[in-house]
C-alpha cells in the first residue's frame, strides 16, 4: 500500500509543477485534441461493424481526416525520410544488376 501511495504523491508533484510551470493546459490541450479524432475513428469503425456502414463510414473518414491534419508535423518530415531511404535503395539496386 506504501508504494500506491508514493506513485499518487509523486504523479500529483509532477501535475502540480507542470501547473506552476504553466505547461500542464497546452499539453492538456495538445492530448485532447489528439484524442477527439482518435475517438472518431472508433466510433466509425464500430459503426461499420454494428452493419451502419454509410454514417461510419463517415465519421470515419472524418476522424482519420482530422488525425492527418493534427500529425501533419510528423508526417511530413516522415515522407521525406521514406522517400530518401527509396531512393537510396533505387541506386543501390542499379549497382547490384550489373
Amino acid at each position: 500500500m506504501n508504494n500506491r501511495n508514493n506513485g499518487t504523491a509523486i504523479v500529483l508533484i509532477v501535475v502540480g509543477g507542470l501547473m506552476l510551470f504553466g505547461l500542464f493546459a497546452p499539453l492538456l490541450g495538445k492530448v485532447i485534441g489528439l484524442l477527439f479524432p482518435i475517438l472518431m475513428i472508433v466510433l466509425g469503425y464500430y459503426g461499420i461493424r454494428r452493419g451502419r456502414t454509410l454514417i461510419g463510414t463517415i465519421i470515419l473518414a472524418f476522424g482519420v481526416l482530422s488525425l492527418l491534419a493534427k500529425l501533419s508535423w510528423f508526417i511530413g518530415p516522415l515522407l521525406g525520410v521514406a522517400l530518401v531511404i527509396f531512393g537510396i535503395s533505387l541506386l543501390k539496386g542499379k549497382r547490384n544488376s550489373y
